[in-house]
């Protein structure tokens, strides 16, 4: 493979089953944080080279906790990957937001406890800034995609995102819902905060597929309820992906490119060479050398 592939799509499997894309293969990316969840398919959408990677793994085999999130996202790096597009399955936390609809979050709430959430340390310090979570041009892209084709869609919200895989109890549920949040689920966050620290755009169509189990007015959420409504939010999500291919510049004007500029804490000559050489895709550009 030697040309870059600047889009990226993570979710799940039947996205790269959309209609109009050229399959080409797969490509298996190892990373010094181990094996990312499975190959990435790798297409066309057009004249677009774009690379899929089923988060939970073929056939949807890891429990969220499970994911390896850090070789996801530095595998997408490796790849060339510059503007990542997170489909998710999302429990609709008010009234408006209806099973069926779409919203593209520009705010995370964490509720993980267990996920390993960044690539630096071992001798390599750095902070990036994440008072907003999401890339505003490839948010915006995706909110304009999805008007056009006419997906009903919120643009904005917070994602609650908790550690799974139980859903929440009925206190919990209405305990977020005094928190003023759009949305819950289980995987968007280590995955934006490993995207930033990547340099990589970011954001998300969160699909919404229940009322989660504060809504008296239905029953409570369950798997089999969550899959059905899925499927048929899937065909929406195709559509905005293949549309919001029309809206992407060809140079990224917004900030996610130099994300780690003034982040690094560390002197750069006590960085260890074995932690630059580990984290060479993500920082490289910002090291004369690899280190001492």
């Amino acid at each position: 493979m030697t040309e870059p592939i600047r889009i990226g799509i993570i979710g799940g499997s039947g996205l790269y089953r959309m209609k109009d894309l050229e399959v080409q293969g797969e490509y298996t990316v190892s990373t010094p944080f181990g094996e990312p969840s499975g190959p990435y398919v790798i297409g066309r959408l057009g004249p677009h080279a774009v690379a899929f990677l089923p988060r939970h793994g073929v056939g949807h085999v890891k429990l969220p906790t499970e994911i390896n999130f850090r070789a996801n996202i530095y595998g997408f790096k490796v790849l060339g990957v510059e503007w990542l597009i997170s489909v998710s399955a999302v429990g609709s936390m008010k009234e408006a937001i209806r099973p069926g609809m779409m919203v593209i979050p520009d705010q995370f709430f964490d509720r993980t406890r267990l996920r390993e959430r960044t690539f630096f340390g071992e001798g390599l310090v750095a902070h990036v800034s994440f008072a907003h979570p999401v890339c505003p041009e490839l948010s915006m892209a995706l909110y304009t995609a999805a008007q056009q084709v006419g997906v009903e869609t919120q643009f904005g919200g917070t994602y609650l995102c908790i550690e799974g895989p139980q859903f929440s109890t009925k206190a919990e549920s209405e305990t977020y819902r005094t928190w003023n949040v759009d949305v819950i689920g289980m995987t968007n966050l280590p995955e934006a905060w490993l995207a930033r620290e990547a340099e990589i755009c970011y954001a998300t169509i969160a699909m919404a597929t229940d009322y989660d189990c504060w809504y008296e007015h239905a029953e409570p959420v369950t798997a089999e309820m969550v899959i059905r409504v899925l499927q048929e939010n899937l065909e929406k999500a195709q559509r905005i992906i293949r549309k919001v291919m029309d809206f992407l510049p060809l140079q990224r004007q917004c900030p996610c490119p130099s994300a780690l500029k003034d982040a690094f804490i560390t002197d750069p000559q006590c960085v260890p060479r074995a932690t630059l050489e580990k984290l060479w895709p993500i920082v490289g550009k910002y090291f004369g050398d690899r280190g001492s």
